[in-house]
């Protein structure tokens, strides 16, 4: 079988990483595209994923809309090239493709309906069959749920095992306190009027963590003057091994959160898609595992994240929560990978049988 997979997000990268693997193990051709990333096209070169480069970037609604018309003519070539058979992919061209060629397109998506309204509007009725998270809330037929999240597909127990000998490049001992702080960039189609955590808060932040431990830093782009300093510089396939061991991660970004969530760190958010989001809404809820705060009740934030300081034992409680969280969970990396080389019968399966997925554990 030949499969496109197509890269549109750093995160994506980690996303369909082990599903790459095991469909090329198991001697399938699957070729990779990516945008103007540098982040990602970084991390596919550390993890020797080769890839087609596709150009291109705009961070404003109409430079985008110019370039999916780009992408979506470079990915026809694509296709027609390599004779692909199925496009797999969280990207809005995946979708497309099914509208002006013989693919069937496989789109994943994890945020609900409300929060992402044009990639609903454009990509999911082009797409054949759209897999999300069971929670997440999705008002069309194609949808296929199951029972994990995004990030399960790489920080699942059966793909990601941490690697203590990071804490050396950053200067801390094992069991040594740190925090890692994530400031996002909102610069994606459905961040227009997002608003995260403002520079105060930054400040205090910093000025209340550093009483337990180091800080550390990471950003989408380009860090303010005053925090460089706290920058985290390690390689990015390194990040979720530190992001495993750290105390506790501050920030304003979605995927992030939930890392730190299903990785057994508490997590602790800030912004304007709190209580928005179905699969960070469950994480909060139902396993205990991160806390959402918007930000006119940053003052809030600053007493869970001082409750939680003040918690004796705290990894030990997280990592129990995690567990718990795990008893319910699939491995998403086997279901991807069953899902794409029984398509489409692994649909229909999925229709008839949802606890069919439960297999992959």
């Amino acid at each position: 079988m030949n499969i496109l997979i197509d890269i549109a997000h750093p995160a994506h990268v980690h996303l369909i990483k082990n599903t790459y693997y095991e469909l090329m193990n198991k001697g399938h051709k699957v070729i990779v595209t990516v945008k103007d990333i540098p982040s990602a096209i970084q991390l596919l070169n550390i993890l020797e994923i080769p890839f087609i480069y596709l150009g291109g970037k705009s961070d404003s609604l109409i430079g985008k809309a110019f370039l999916q018309l780009k992408f979506n003519y470079l990915l026809w070539k694509v296709v027609l090239r390599e004779k692909i058979d199925i496009a797999f992919g969280s990207s809005l061209t995946v979708a497309q493709l099914s509208k002006y060629t013989k693919v069937k397109s496989i789109i994943l998506d994890d945020d609900d309906d409300d929060v992402e309204p044009l990639f609903v509007k454009y990509a999911h009725p082009a797409a054949d069959h759209i897999l999300s998270p069971a929670c997440t809330i999705r008002r069309t037929q194609k949808m296929i749920g199951y029972s994990g999240y995004h990030e399960l597909a790489y920080l699942h127990p059966n793909r990601f095992n941490p690697d203590e000998s990071v804490l050396s490049e950053i200067g801390v001992l094992p069991g040594e306190k740190y925090f890692i702080l994530r400031f996002n960039a909102f610069k994606a189609h459905h961040d227009v009027g997002v608003q995260g955590l403002s520079l105060e808060n930054k400040r205090q932040l910093i000025s209340l963590l550093e009483r337990y431990g180091k800080v550390f830093i990471t950003t989408e782009r380009n860090i303010d003057d005053e925090f460089k300093p706290y920058q985290l510089k390690v390689s990015p396939d390194k990040a979720h091994s530190l992001m495993y061991y750290a105390t506790m991660l501050v920030g304003d970004s979605q995927t992030m959160t939930s890392e730190a969530a299903v990785l057994g760190t508490p997590a602790i958010r800030c912004n304007t898609f709190v209580r928005r989001i179905s699969y960070l809404e469950e994480e909060e809820f139902k396993y205990n595992l991160t806390y959402g705060f918007l930000p006119e009740n940053s003052d809030s934030l600053f007493l869970k994240i001082n409750e939680l300081l003040e918690m004796p034992n705290l990894k030990n409680e997280w990592k129990n929560r995690r567990e718990n969280m795990l008893k319910d969970k699939i491995d998403v990396t086997a279901f991807f990978t069953w899902f794409i080389e029984n398509y489409p019968e692994s649909a229909q399966i999925m229709r008839e049988n949802p606890d069919y997925q439960y297999k992959f554990k």
